[in-house]
């Protein structure tokens, strides 16, 4: 992944543009970065005064943790009902969009599997 552009770059891309009275593009040029990244730098320093480089990445805590209990009961009283199903009911039901992948990687976490148990009857096979 690539790094940060240093922050004495983007302070001296910046200044040429707000106190130099230079465009962003040829900044950009002088100081050879993409006319993108100027442009963008100019732009956040504009609308928020700040410099530096934007976080990136980090830990979201799942939009599915306040739902739990509610997501138990559902299975526990429809322990038959689909991912799709469950997805349109937390939405209409609870307000929280989630999809089936979300819903699937939320209870493999969890660790709760929806696999037909060994006492299921198998399907019969069509015989001739």
């Amino acid at each position: 992944m690539p790094k940060a552009y240093s922050q004495d770059l983007r302070e001296r891309v910046i200044g040429a543009v707000e106190v130099d009275g230079m465009s962003r593009r040829a900044a950009a040029r002088r100081f050879g970065v993409s006319e993108a990244s100027a442009i963008k730098w100019v732009q956040r320093y504009r609308r928020t005064g700040a410099f530096g480089p934007v976080s990136t990445g980090g830990h979201r805590p799942s939009k599915l943790a306040p739902e739990r209990a509610w997501l138990m009961a559902m299975i526990e009283d429809q322990p038959d009902i689909t991912l799709e199903a469950l997805s349109e009911r937390l939405a209409v039901e609870r307000g929280v969009g989630a999809d089936t992948s979300m819903l699937s990687r939320y209870f493999r976490r969890e660790g709760i599997s929806f696999k037909k148990r060994r006492s299921a009857r198998r399907n019969r096979t069509a015989r001739t």
